[in-house]
């Protein structure tokens, strides 16, 4: 068990493939329509063997521990 602090995003790994998720479809795009985004996120979700590479390094868990004593 590692001890992580109550509110560490860049250490949990989900956060970091959210905030991928949303550098991939949110930042800098525009939707013209609801459905149209919901096709993004699913192409997203469907691909996930081209955002292989850039996963993979991402969702590590290796950082530095810093002793919480």
């Amino acid at each position: 068990m590692i001890f992580l602090p109550p509110y560490a995003p860049n250490l949990n790994l989900i956060e970091r493939y959210w905030r991928f998720f949303k550098k991939e479809i949110l930042y800098g795009k525009c939707y013209q329509t609801f459905a149209l985004f919901k096709q993004a996120c699913d192409d997203f979700f469907a691909a996930s063997n081209y955002y292989k590479e850039a996963l993979r390094s991402l969702l590590t868990d290796n950082f530095q521990i810093i002793d919480y004593a």
